[in-house]
């Protein structure tokens, strides 16, 4: 499962430790998962989430738990022994960071009809963990649009591709104090990918030019003027190598205009393009998959550079809201 690392301008974890997180997700993803296979196998999956759903987390810490409120009171304290008032509090580090139970908890079925039902129902329920991770931070979160959470091609990166796959979904980049939106890039262990969609109906027919507009054709349906996808892929393209240039980052950059559905007739495609419909989609879909590398630096690097260039629109959580509002004699009556 690719890791969802920035979705448009919502604050992400990642942005706070990209060098953690990641890692940190596939080895708890294979945790859960080797955990729920052996008691399928066992049959003992109703003992092993029979506790109250409000008792079941997704992603439970190796270590104990800390209850949230003291970890906001420590992080506070160390605000209030700090002549900065403005250090970060991503710049503190916190092990093992506390998981919403409501948000995280793990609902499985008592009685699968198979091993890839029960991991479809996991892969579903990692969706709104991953959601949550590329929309909060320990002290902030954005409110997410759901649409996303139903957004079909959202769920074809993120579940479709293995968990060393990191994708930013839709980011908005503030260049010259200019926000600009793009599509998507898929930054593997061995390549970084801008990715522009070219899809409508199952089976239409693009037709391609240098002009600002194609033609979209279909024998249900009138012919219709579609955007030129070489406009948006080349503009994502051209952001990502300047701040791969910026950051040093040696990360290859591929551009691709993705029809997995649909066909794409343009004989005179530029060289560094790749037009992926019907007939070549499946190859490349295969080829990524099987991509078994591990998280390189480079990529790690190239992300963190995004991240950096990345607009970001949060509000700050309540519980923190809620004790920056209380008498200074109350703050200080904390332990330090």
């Amino acid at each position: 499962m690719a890791q969802l690392i920035k979705i448009q301008d919502y604050i992400s974890r990642y942005e706070q430790d990209i060098y953690r997180y990641p890692s940190q997700f596939a080895k708890l993803k294979k945790q859960q998962w080797d955990k729920l296979q052996a008691a399928y196998h066992a049959g003992e999956l109703e003992n092993l989430y029979s506790q109250p759903a409000e008792e079941q987390t997704l992603f439970k810490n190796d270590t104990a738990e800390e209850d949230p409120k003291g970890i906001f009171r420590k992080v506070k304290g160390l605000f209030n022994r700090s002549n900065n008032q403005e250090k970060a509090v991503e710049d503190i580090h916190i092990p093992n960071p506390v998981i919403n139970h409501n948000v995280f908890s793990l609902r499985v079925p008592a009685n699968p009809a198979n091993l890839d039902e029960l991991k479809q129902n996991f892969l579903n329920q990692l969706l709104r963990f991953q959601m949550k991770w590329g929309s909060s931070t320990l002290r902030e979160k954005s409110y997410v649009d759901q649409s996303f959470f139903l957004e079909e091609k959202l769920r074809f990166f993120l579940q479709r591709f293995p968990d060393t796959f990191l994708v930013l979904y839709k980011p908005i980049f503030l260049l010259k104090n200019a926000p600009i939106e793009v599509d998507v890039i898929l930054l593997t262990p061995v390549d970084a990918w801008c990715i522009t969609f070219l899809e409508a109906e199952e089976d239409a027919a693009f037709i391609g030019s240098s002009d600002r507009f194609w033609l979209r054709r279909h024998h249900k349906y009138p012919d219709k003027k579609v955007l030129n996808p070489f406009l948006a892929v080349n503009r994502m393209g051209s952001i990502v190598t300047q701040l791969f240039e910026l950051y040093e980052v040696n990360l290859p950059i591929k551009k691709v205009v993705l029809s997995r559905n649909g066909y794409v007739d343009y004989p005179e495609t530029p060289y560094d393009i790749d037009l992926l419909d019907k007939r070549r989609f499946p190859e490349w879909f295969d080829k990524m998959r099987s991509i078994s590398s591990p998280l390189k630096a480079q990529q790690l690097k190239g992300a963190q550079a995004l991240l950096d260039y990345c607009q970001t629109t949060s509000s700050m959580r309540p519980e923190w809201d809620a004790d920056q509002q209380q008498p200074e004699g109350n703050e200080h009556a904390e332990p330090k």
